[in-house]
């Protein structure tokens, strides 16, 4: 069938093994906040966020109401959300975060793949004062939007800064700003494209490209992992 045929193939191969990965993680993160704040997004602004993000990652309608359905259902799962702290190879520093509904077989599992990468566990809390934990919303920027116009308006909605990113702003505050900096976004009128918490390195550091392919591969395999949800680093 010839070398395209091939290469589409596995192509398409590539990607629904991401979505088989990617979905149900997504649908844990939707579960979570459904069970947390109640299954209505417009009065629950985390499972608001959840549904957006994994709309942006293409998950199904279906999908997703079935996540929801799940928090209130008789046989729900009960998910807690864990952290690890890592110093991979060439003391790169990971934050790893899950969501499980077994701590035992996640502990496992984490702890296999950093010792197989060379890496290891450090106690918790070791990272706090190296990671700063930000709210992160990125949006539209569409023709004829005042970027300081609009820093302004946030800034009483928890802002702390606003980037450029190609046709996108992304809006950086504290987490604890989280709901109020999606909320200002929304009430301007722009549209949210991702919006989630995220540990930003308080001093990144550069590794050269061999390094980096070398983390990367304990990278790939953590959030390979079902529970995995975010793997974070401190990689420049």
């Amino acid at each position: 069938m010839g070398r395209a045929f091939e290469y589409r193939r596995a192509s398409k191969e590539a990607r629904w093994d991401k979505m088989s990965k990617l979905f149900p993680k997504l649908g844990k993160v939707i579960t979570m906040a459904a069970k947390e704040g109640g299954p209505d997004p417009e009065t629950n602004a985390k499972l608001r966020t959840a549904i957006l993000n994994a709309k942006a990652e293409n998950m199904p309608k279906d999908n997703i109401d079935k996540a929801i359905k799940r928090a209130s259902g008789k046989d729900a799962t009960n998910y807690d959300e864990v952290t690890y702290e890592v110093k991979g190879p060439h003391g790169v520093l990971l934050f790893v975060e899950c969501a499980t509904d077994n701590n035992t077989r996640t502990f496992n599992n984490v702890r296999t793949a950093v010792n197989k990468g060379g890496g290891e566990l450090l106690d918790s809390g070791a990272l706090n004062f190296m990671f700063n934990r930000k709210a992160v919303v990125e949006f539209e920027s569409k023709e004829g939007v005042d970027v300081e116009e609009v820093e302004l308006e946030l800034i009483d909605s928890g802002l702390e800064e606003l980037e450029t990113e190609g046709e996108s702003l992304v809006a950086f505050g504290e987490f604890t700003a989280f709901g109020t900096l999606s909320k200002g976004v929304e009430n301007l009128g722009l549209e949210i494209k991702k919006a989630e918490l995220q540990r930003i390195s308080s001093n990144p550091t550069e590794f050269t490209e061999p390094q980096i392919e070398e983390i990367e591969i304990l990278i790939d395999k953590l959030e390979d992992d079902e529970d995995v949800t975010k793997v974070f680093s401190n990689i420049a």
